[in-house]
C-alpha cells in the first residue's frame, strides 16, 4: 500500500497569502489607529471608538451583496452559465450576513452607549435587521435540494430581488424620523465633523475590511467549488452503483 498520499493544499495561493499579509498588517493598524493614535470625540467620548468597526462593517456588506447580486445577474444572463457565479455569488452572500450581524452588534453596543439602550425600533435599525434575516434566507434557499445548476438559478433570482433593500436602509435615516444619524462623511447637511486622523481611521478603515472581504471571498469560493466536487463525486458513485445493480 503506498503512504504518500497526496494531502490537501488548501484554498490558498502566491496571490492570496499576499493579499492575507496584507489585510492582517493593515488590521494591526487600522486597531492601533481606532485605539491609540485616533481622539476621543467630544460629544460620545471613547464610544466613538466603535465606529471604526460598525462603518466599514456595513459597508462590506453593502459590496457583499452588490457582488451577490452582479454575480447572479451575470450567471442568468450568460450562455454557458458557469457556475463559477453561482459560487461567487454564495460567498459573497454569506461574508455580507457575517458582517451585518458585525454591524448589529456594534451598533447596538454604540446605542447603549448614546442612546442609554441596546436596541430601538429606529427605521435604520430595523431595515438593517430585516436585510440580515433576508440574506438567511437567501443562504437557506441556496441549501434546499436539487442539482446545482437549480440551486443557482433559483437564489440568483433571490438575489435580484433582495438587492432592492439595499437603497431602503441606506436612505432610512432620510425617509424616516430616525436617532440613527445622517452620513457623517458628507458634503453637507450634518452637522457632525471629524478632524484629520478621525477621518483618515474611517477611511483606513474601509480599505482595511475591503482587502478582508476580498480575501475572504476568494477562499469561500474555492471552498464552495471543493464542495461541489465533492457532492458531484458521490452522485457519480450511486449512479455507477445503481448501474452495477441493475447489471446483476
Amino acid at each position: 500500500m503506498n503512504s504518500a498520499v497526496a494531502s490537501p493544499r488548501g484554498t490558498g495561493t502566491r496571490n492570496t497569502r499576499i493579499l492575507g499579509i496584507l489585510t492582517i498588517a493593515s488590521m494591526a493598524f487600522l486597531a492601533l489607529l481606532g485605539l491609540v493614535f485616533s481622539a476621543e470625540d467630544r460629544d460620545q467620548g471613547s464610544s466613538v471608538r466603535i465606529m471604526y468597526v460598525h462603518v466599514p462593517s456595513i459597508w462590506v456588506a453593502y459590496i457583499a451583496f452588490g457582488m451577490t447580486a452582479a454575480c447572479s445577474a451575470i450567471y442568468l444572463s450568460s450562455r454557458n452559465r458557469s457556475l463559477i457565479w453561482d459560487r461567487f455569488a454564495g460567498a459573497a452572500g454569506e461574508i455580507g450576513v457575517l458582517f451585518v450581524a458585525v454591524s448589529l452588534v456594534t451598533g447596538s453596543l454604540w446605542g447603549r452607549l448614546s442612546w442609554g439602550t441596546y436596541w430601538v425600533w429606529d427605521a435604520r435599525l430595523t431595515s438593517t435587521a430585516f436585510l440580515f434575516i433576508t440574506y438567511l434566507g437567501y443562504l437557506a434557499v441556496r441549501r434546499l435540494g436539487g442539482t446545482h445548476r437549480q440551486r443557482a438559478r433559483r437564489s440568483a433570482v433571490l438575489a435580484l430581488l433582495a438587492i432592492l433593500e439595499i437603497p431602503l436602509v441606506h436612505f432610512s435615516v432620510r425617509l424616516w424620523r430616525s436617532l440613527h444619524q445622517e452620513a457623517t462623511v458628507a458634503t453637507g447637511g450634518t452637522d457632525v465633523h471629524m478632524d484629520g486622523l478621525m477621518l483618515f481611521s474611517l477611511f483606513f478603515g474601509l480599505i482595511s475590511f475591503t482587502l478582508l472581504f476580498l480575501w475572504l471571498v476568494i477562499h469561500r469560493q474555492r471552498s464552495l467549488a471543493l464542495e461541489d466536487a465533492m457532492e458531484n463525486r458521490g452522485l457519480d458513485a450511486a449512479i455507477e452503483a445503481r448501474r452495477e445493480e441493475a447489471v446483476s
